[in-house]
């Protein structure tokens, strides 16, 4: 289904983020980005700021409550804090995409996996999601002021149902697998933060974070029968709402 959605013939640019490591930059409203896992056991943990205004980002709850949902998959979109759709999810190989979880820092990592610094491996170094996110922030202008809820891309967490750890968040074991892919169509001028450091309730004991890779098509034009727009009422109005704020044809219009 995604293809039919941007140019695959045409790839505008592709990055490999080493497993661990941490990445950001401004997407272009139209772009698709398509994330694969190379490894089983991914995560992808992602910020979204609007490039253009730096206060508007993603809001976990506003996502969430209005698609009546506790996970994203295809067919999703992530609004932003005032209403506005960042980014629509149109190709999602595992199903269920954490929104819970946020991600793990420095005393948790050397907890779990001991500690490697720079000095000891350079690039082998264990990183973690929270500095991964403040280092690429500051490059923008944020600071620890602007972390909010993030996604987990390849990271399904779900509730425990049994009696004596019931309600209590359960990472699911080889949810992801290797060439898994997950599509993010940018419906917005979008600053991207990326972290691949290990999801906070992954049990691994060994340090191996799954490389990510990352390839940039050019989105075709959204249709009136467009799957993420028509998902529920709700994003149908959040889409109503980025028109305006483009000044543009509502698709409501056609």
């Amino acid at each position: 289904m995604s293809y039919s959605l941007y140019s695959v013939d045409q790839p505008l640019w592709y990055e490999r983020l080493p497993g661990g490591h941490h990445w950001s930059g401004r997407v272009r409203r139209g772009t698709v980005l398509q994330f694969k896992a190379e490894a089983s056991n991914a995560n992808l943990s992602v910020l979204f700021f609007n490039a253009e205004e730096k206060l508007e980002r993603y809001n976990m709850p506003d996502t969430l409550k209005a698609q009546h949902t506790a996970f994203l998959t295809a067919g999703h979109v992530c609004y932003s804090d005032m209403g506005r759709v960042m980014c629509s999810i149109i190709r999602d190989d595992t199903g269920w995409i954490d929104t819970l979880c946020g991600v793990a820092d420095a005393s948790q990592i050397q907890a779990q996996y001991g500690s490697k610094t720079f000095g000891d491996a350079r690039n082998a170094m264990f990183r973690n999601g929270r500095d991964g996110f403040l280092v690429e922030m500051e490059k923008w202008g944020l600071g620890q002021q602007d972390l909010v809820a993030n996604i987990n891309l390849f990271s399904k967490v779900s509730a425990d149902d049994h009696d004596d750890n019931q309600g209590a968040l359960v990472w699911a074991e080889q949810h992801s697998k290797a060439d898994n892919i997950i599509e993010l169509r940018f419906e917005m001028e979008t600053l991207l933060i990326l972290s691949s450091a290990p999801h906070p309730l992954n049990p691994a004991t060994i340090y191996q974070p799954a490389d990510i890779s990352i390839t940039a098509y050019k989105a075709n034009p959204i249709a009136p029968d467009d799957l993420c727009r028509n998902s529920c009422p709700q994003n149908q109005r959040g889409f109503a709402n980025n028109a305006r704020y483009f000044a543009e044809p509502s698709l409501s219009q056609f």
